[in-house]
């Protein structure tokens, strides 16, 4: 035992009135370092004020902040089996998913949820990044089948807000299997002639982008995503030469026709709703009846 840290230091820190400072007061812009207040930043949709730089929101914020008022009707998570595989590596694939867990207060990576934009209703689907690295497995890929199911019913557009690493290996090919699944989903939406837009975040990849997240009827991008199947780093070094400044950006996606526009994160639920409009044939100061919604009850602090 160390008499000296487990014993004298808390004693002197105690007696000069010394707390322990939270090491997530404070958030570092990946682009300029500059250091911004976390209440700030959330204040501003996660964006960084000076440099515009468009940071990872919390799913559940992001769908609070497009619905009218904050309020939707939350779709409930479908059961599934748990660590079907066994699966094991430096840690157990049950220990990391109660982790996520515990660090996300989410059952999986998918939230979803029912409301109005500017009056028009629709389905949001958003990946919770934190969860996993967004990635899709059953669960995930189960939650967004009975979303584009809930759409149809509600004979009303889906908005889905990707941000995945990709498919999740602890689940094999179950988890690829999510991906005939999904776009099997997307078809019907569409046959039931409803819209499908994408709204591509920060960062979109793997068997995500190779299904649902590329086959909407319009994607948008929030500016600075990086948009890709393989990583640039794995393409250089199977190409072996070196790749354009910005590429698998939004921007870069945008000029070379990939996505259809980059609208910034504070301009995306008004355009949503006026590009929806257009597409459903509504005027555009039309506005819907409003689905029976509350808001999400917060959780109670500490």
């Amino acid at each position: 035992m160390n008499w000296i840290t487990n014993y004298v230091r808390p004693r002197i820190n105690s007696m000069l009135g010394r707390r322990e400072v939270p090491e997530n007061l404070w958030i570092k812009c990946p682009e300029t370092g500059e250091m911004v207040f976390h209440k700030d930043l959330e204040e501003n949709k996660w964006v960084i004020p000076a440099s515009g730089y468009h940071m990872k929101m919390p799913a559940k914020a992001r769908l609070a902040d497009l619905f009218d008022d904050g309020a939707y009707e939350a779709l409930p998570q479908p059961k599934v089996a748990q660590d079907p595989l066994k699966f094991r590596d430096s840690k157990k694939y049950t220990d990391r998913l109660r982790d996520s867990r515990v660090k996300t207060d989410q059952e999986d990576t998918i939230v979803a949820g029912v409301g109005t934009v500017q009056g028009l209703k629709l389905v949001a689907v958003v990946h919770e990044f934190n969860f996993m690295g967004g990635s899709l497995g059953i669960a995930a890929g189960e939650a967004i089948v009975k979303a584009f199911e809930r759409a149809i019913k509600e004979k009303c557009p889906l908005v889905m807000f990707p941000a995945s690493g990709g498919a999740r290996m602890q689940e094999g090919i179950l988890s690829l299997m999510q991906l005939p699944r999904t776009t099997v989903a997307v078809d019907m939406l569409k046959e039931a002639g409803q819209p499908y837009i994408v709204v591509l975040t920060n960062p979109t990849t793997g068997g995500v982008t190779a299904s649902y997240a590329m086959l909407g009827d319009l994607h948008i991008a929030e500016p600075g995503a990086e948009i890709c199947f393989a990583g640039k780093r794995v393409i250089e070094q199977t190409i072996r030469e070196k790749l354009p400044e910005g590429f698998q950006t939004s921007e870069y996606l945008l000029e070379h026709g990939m996505v259809d526009m980059v609208v910034k994160r504070h301009d995306i639920p008004g355009t949503l709703a006026r590009v929806l409009k257009i597409m459903t044939k509504r005027p555009a100061n039309d506005v819907a009846l409003p689905v029976t919604v509350a808001k999400p009850a917060k959780k109670a602090s500490a």
